[in-house]
């Protein structure tokens, strides 16, 4: 799974690490939302895929990639066949990768934004963020119109170097939106930049019992990542572009040429064979988006000269 173990080392903990973490209960509001975007900057090919707005009754909403999430019966069945079996198998073959990685947090009701990604340590995943106390300048206008099932009405605002217009809703009494956007009067329901570069519309919605906002994997596994490790956002780009660039730098030294040697039981080639596959799925996961919704403060700059 890109979001950090690749699916191999999904295979391989799933025979270490079969017991689900308990928590305490929590329900949430779940918001489907279709994101339209352009992963690079010099080209016309557009992608799609449904992320989620989870609102918790813990004052909290989560924004993620649905993906995995959405694969967790099958991956249920796949995993508990292999544990019975006692054999791996290559689950990149059954597993659709995400898009995004990140998750983004936010704590109502003063709506504090954290950002949260994940490297490696070593074989360990670990949690990066970074806190914003963000607040938009929203132009509320009069027109309206219907997004879907739902009443709305226009806004525009300027925000990570983009221009743009949303669409928000008060038949949902929720502040909020996709990715870090909120402070309007109701759910957004429609937002996206005026080059169209981002484009999120909310597809539909349901009520989730028993909520986490973790895939069935990453409980397995208990592959959360842990205690957030908090940095500057200046501090969290640096680390993430430098395990964009060498996502196994932490893992390579703890692979002994004879463990690399090593045939895996159910699945073609070395322990080795597999970790190059890996890593340059990694690599081209993270090659594959050149154009953030943020542009970056030296970007703005350059645009301004």
């Amino acid at each position: 799974m890109k979001k950090l173990f690749s699916v191999f080392f999904i295979a391989l903990f799933a025979f270490a690490s079969a017991q689900d973490s308990k928590e305490s209960k929590e329900t949430a509001n779940r918001f489907f939302y279709e994101l339209t975007f352009k992963p690079k900057k010099d080209s016309t090919k557009m992608d799609k895929v449904i992320t989620i707005l989870d609102i918790t009754d813990k004052n909290r909403s989560i924004y993620q990639d649905y993906t995995v999430i959405a694969q967790d019966s099958i991956m249920k069945i796949e995993i508990e066949a292999m544990q019975k079996a006692g054999m791996m198998k290559d689950l990149s073959k059954t597993l659709k990768s995400p898009k995004i990685s990140a998750r983004i947090y936010k704590s109502y009701p003063g709506m504090k934004v954290q950002y949260v990604d994940k490297i490696a340590n070593g074989f360990t995943p670990s949690n990066i963020g970074y806190s914003e106390d963000l607040k938009f300048n929203w132009n509320i206008l009069n027109d309206k119109q219907k997004i879907g099932e739902y009443n709305a009405q226009k806004a525009t605002t300027e925000f990570g170097g983009r221009k743009w217009t949303a669409w928000f809703s008060t038949d949902l009494p929720f502040q909020d939106g996709p990715y870090k956007f909120f402070g309007l009067p109701g759910l957004i329901v429609k937002i996206e930049d005026d080059q169209k570069n981002y484009s999120w519309v909310l597809q539909g919605n349901k009520k989730v019992k028993d909520y986490t906002e973790y895939s069935y994997i990453e409980n397995l596994m208990q592959a959360k990542g842990g205690k957030v490790n908090e940095l500057t956002r200046e501090k969290f780009e640096k680390t993430f572009s430098d395990f964009k660039k060498d996502p196994f730098a932490s893992i390579r030294p703890m692979m002994t040429q004879e463990m690399l040697s090593k045939p895996i039981p159910g699945m073609d080639g070395t322990v080795g064979d597999m970790v190059k596959k890996q890593e340059k799925q990694y690599k081209d996961f993270y090659n594959a988006n050149d154009n953030p919704i943020e542009i970056s403060s030296q970007t703005q700059e350059k645009k301004k000269k």
